[in-house]
């Protein structure tokens, strides 16, 4: 790792600074996710826009949200750095969420399994709101209707 001194002002150079950069690092992640979806999609049949393939809709959202992390990490060079920071209690908890929604959606249904999302991952928050709880939990709920009814999707909703 290369340092310039100036003064009392230490300056790192290279890759280094960047990796300590949470907005540089969550455009790589994002680019990294996207690339993921975008290259299995190619698998599947695009077609054309027209007469859109299976493959269509993953490799336009995934190419968006490559855009989105590219976009991200780009600016990050422009605007001032956001250390990096880890919790294992939040990340902890968030994975308990979503092994626990799974598991409460094949045992119950998915209704309740989307509340324990919710209210579970809304722990790892600086702020605890019951009533924003409510209302993602409401809208997620509207979300997993509207792929049931409108894509015919077979979710164990009830």
């Amino acid at each position: 790792m290369l340092q310039e001194s100036s003064g009392n002002i230490n300056v790192e150079r290279g890759i280094h600074r960047h990796m300590n950069n949470q907005n540089f690092v969550r455009g790589v992640f994002m680019m990294i996710f996207a690339l993921f979806f975008g290259v299995t999609a190619l698998k599947y049949q695009v077609g054309t826009f027209s007469r859109g393939g299976p493959g269509l809709f993953p490799l336009m959202a995934s190419s968006a949200l490559f855009a989105i992390g590219l976009i991200t990490a780009i600016t990050s060079f422009f605007t001032p750095p956001v250390p990096m920071s880890h919790s294992i209690k939040n990340i902890s908890i968030i994975m308990l969420s979503l092994v626990g929604c799974a598991a409460i959606s094949g045992a119950v249904n998915m209704i309740v399994g989307i509340i324990f999302l919710v209210f579970c991952a809304s722990l790892a928050a600086t702020s605890y709101s019951t009533l924003r709880n409510l209302k993602i939990s409401g809208g997620l709920i509207a979300v997993a209707f509207a792929f049931k009814s409108f894509l015919g999707l077979n979710l164990p909703l009830l």
